[in-house]
């Protein structure tokens, strides 16, 4: 399916190759996982640019021909180029230097195809879901674990420190991105990174977390409390959990992001708090941790069928704290279905 819209991207875009540095465009179009190469795709061929390093696992990893660097990878992409008589050719926009642009410009004429490749992906294939399917699993098993560990006294870096351990023991390698472990007042800060700050009884604490498996990402929040919270926070933790459920249960295939959105930012406002949810209702997930379909009251695109997306409503009041709860969904034909099952009943530690 994918090649298919690489053959189709050539003949919109009237060009005879297509440029590809993305790492992760790279991994996705050619299931090679090294650090360093590039691909030029077109009509007839589908092309591996690496270096000595790799070309073992290159052999291994991909049904691509693979083509020695020799030099600088930027020579051996003109190289490339000149071989074949490719005169024109796509590149990617937002990724290459000026300098880069310059160099193979001299020879071939370039077409920007930024975010084309990242359309494409943004559809997952079966074993795309299954392996986010895996990296939600040990998600959840962490938020499991989690609950044991966290009481008052431990620092935020403490929690964050063990929930990624936890992640890694189960498989995971890595963590999807900076850990967040936002308690009290903090919590107001919807990217509160783990600090050194005291949990303290009576404080409610935002985890946001996710594991890297197999090179794909999940991405869950929940929200929960140490001792009993003030009213004020059960209150607020009460309408986001209405209007994450509400998305969950509303959002269709064949909505826009603009859609989707508005279904919970409805709900919040109603409640009073619409300016405390700066952000949006949600994002694709997949090689990277925040990639398309956006969620928001700017998205035009249209959802469908084997995208996955994230739902996370938030509201955020300074001095008192913040509530964001996130499940990780597959969009189906007949609705969304939850990558991520973790308990979103507010758990009082």
């Amino acid at each position: 399916m994918k090649f298919d819209k690489i053959q189709q991207l050539l003949a919109d875009k009237k060009i005879e190759a297509v440029i590809i540095l993305s790492p992760y465009n790279r991994r996705y179009l050619s299931l090679f996982t090294g650090s360093s190469g590039a691909l030029v795709m077109t009509r007839e061929e589908n092309l591996l640019i690496t270096d000595f390093r790799y070309i073992s696992q290159a052999t291994e990893q991909t049904d691509f021909t693979i083509i020695k660097q020799s030099g600088g990878l930027l020579d051996t992409i003109k190289t490339v180029l000149h071989d074949r008589n490719i005169k024109s050719a796509g590149f990617e926009g937002d990724l290459i230097t000026f300098q880069q642009y310059q160099a193979l410009s001299q020879q071939t004429e370039l077409v920007d195809i930024a975010g084309e490749v990242e359309k494409i992906r943004m559809v997952k294939e079966p074993f795309e879901i299954e392996i986010i399917q895996q990296a939600a699993d040990i998600a959840d098993q962490a938020y499991e674990h989690i609950q044991t560990f966290i009481q008052a006294g431990k620092t935020e870096l403490e929690v964050s420190n063990e929930l990624e351990m936890f992640m890694r023991k189960q498989g995971a390698s890595g963590s999807s991105f900076d850990t967040i472990v936002a308690s009290g007042v903090r919590g107001a800060l919807p990217h509160g990174v783990a600090s050194s700050k005291v949990i303290e009884q009576g404080e409610m604490i935002t985890l946001d977390y996710g594991a890297i498996y197999n090179g794909y990402i999940s991405d869950i929040t929940r929200t929960l409390s140490v001792g009993e919270p003030l009213e004020e926070m059960r209150q607020i933790y009460d309408i986001v959990l209405k209007a994450q459920v509400t998305a969950l249960e509303t959002i269709q295939s064949g909505m826009t992001g603009r859609d989707a959105d508005q279904i919970a930012r409805q709900i919040i406002a109603d409640a009073g708090y619409g300016e405390a949810f700066g952000h949006s209702l949600g994002h694709g997930i997949g090689l990277e941790v925040h990639e398309g379909p956006g969620l928001s009251m700017a998205s035009d695109v249209q959802l469908e069928p084997n995208m996955c997306v994230t739902l996370e409503p938030g509201i955020y009041v300074e001095g008192l704290g913040g509530v964001r709860i996130e499940d990780d969904v597959l969009v189906t034909e007949s609705g969304l279905k939850r990558f991520t099952h973790s308990s979103k009943d507010l758990i009082i530690l």
